[in-house]
């Protein structure tokens, strides 16, 4: 599938709603100009210059980023075939180049209107376009809180056969997922007892009440979802936008510190599975080997950073199959999960397990 038929399928599935204005991501800081020259002067090879009253960031001759006179538009390097797209997705944030720049590589945003998170995403994607591959390579080796490069196809159906192989991996979804019949609703009593019998047979271990006891599990859910759980989205990871991204992070970080038993909150790695189960197409889960190599952290804004490595990875992965993000799983061998658990299998398996040789 190339480049334009991902945004399509991206633009087919994103649901249906308003186009981002200024500053409407919920939580996040928009972005400024003194984030812009510091995610730009942080990259290998780069100078900034004053050109006609206006800053610009080149790699030697090229320039890959530069800010309007008022500086309140960023123009940037982006690929020409991806352009149309992106406009028609999100046209309060993103702007056609100016007549002249149009037979460019090139695209331009409004400050305003992105948070800083995606500002960074932006502008490293933009000096990738402009520096040999081997100078970014370095660059992500050294400063492995960059967004790390994915799985291949054949790297992921190598692990996805062996994570299958290691017994019956799905029992306990499968026992779940007939509980809730594809719509998990924490309201409901019953959902939170399968959702807590879910998470101990995947190695959570929280501890169920003893008689007379309350049930501190289940009223931390049932407050928890009455906070959060029509905030999380129904769309696939692929395709999550960062106000979803955003929406996740927050609602992670507050599970993540529920007291579900005495002397314990549901902790970082249950948080991350909970969240699974309740958006399987749209979250990539953890556990403490994987947060910690990728990340370093465990908190809300590494989960967030882990949610967008894996929208990356399986935009890729998407793009090398041509099959659409519901097909790949069963193409794997994985027909019962999402793609979001594929690249968790392979996560586990190569980090988790440390099985790396090649298929």
């Amino acid at each position: 599938m190339s480049v334009r038929a991902l945004w399509q399928h991206a633009a087919q599935q994103a649901p249906a709603a308003a186009p981002r204005a200024a500053g409407a991501e919920r939580g996040t800081r928009v972005a400024t100009v003194e984030q812009v020259r510091a995610a730009a002067l942080a990259l290998p090879r780069t100078s900034e210059h004053l050109i006609r009253d206006r800053v610009k960031f080149r790699v030697g001759r090229i320039v890959y980023l530069a800010l309007s006179r008022d500086e309140t538009v960023l123009g940037f390097a982006f690929p020409r075939e991806e352009r149309e797209l992106l406009l028609a997705t999100e046209p309060g944030v993103y702007l056609p180049p100016e007549p002249a720049d149009e037979r460019f590589n090139w695209l331009q945003l409004r400050l305003a209107a992105v948070p800083e998170a995606e500002l960074r995403e932006i502008v490293l994607d933009a000096w990738r376009m402009v520096v040999p591959k081997r100078v970014a390579a370095e660059h992500e080796a050294a400063h492995p809180a960059a967004l790390p490069p994915g799985p291949a196809l054949a790297e992921l159906r190598f692990a996805a056969g062996v994570f299958a192989g290691l017994g019956a991996v799905d029992a306990g979804w499968e026992r779940w997922a007939a509980v809730v019949a594809a719509a998990p609703d924490l309201a409901r009593p019953e959902h939170r007892a399968a959702l807590h019998r879910w998470l101990n047979s995947w190695g959570c271990r929280i501890r169920y009440p003893r008689e007379g006891e309350p049930d501190l599990f289940s009223a931390a859910l049932e407050g928890w979802w009455a906070a959060h759980g029509a905030e999380l989205p129904d769309a696939s990871l692929a395709v999550l936008t960062e106000g979803q991204l955003d929406a996740l992070a927050a609602a992670y970080a507050e599970l993540a510190a529920l007291r579900v038993s005495p002397g314990r909150t549901l902790g970082p790695t249950a948080a991350a599975k909970a969240l699974y189960a309740l958006r399987p197409a749209a979250v990539m889960p953890w556990d403490a080997a994987i947060a910690q190599r990728l990340h370093g952290s465990r908190d809300g804004a590494a989960f967030r950073r882990h949610l967008a490595c894996g929208r990356r990875w399986a935009r890729a992965v998407i793009a090398e199959s041509g099959l659409d993000e519901g097909e790949l799983p069963r193409e794997l061998g994985r027909p019962a999960v999402s793609l979001a658990k594929v690249l968790d299998d392979y996560l586990y398996v190569t980090i988790t397990a440390g099985i790396t040789a090649a298929p």
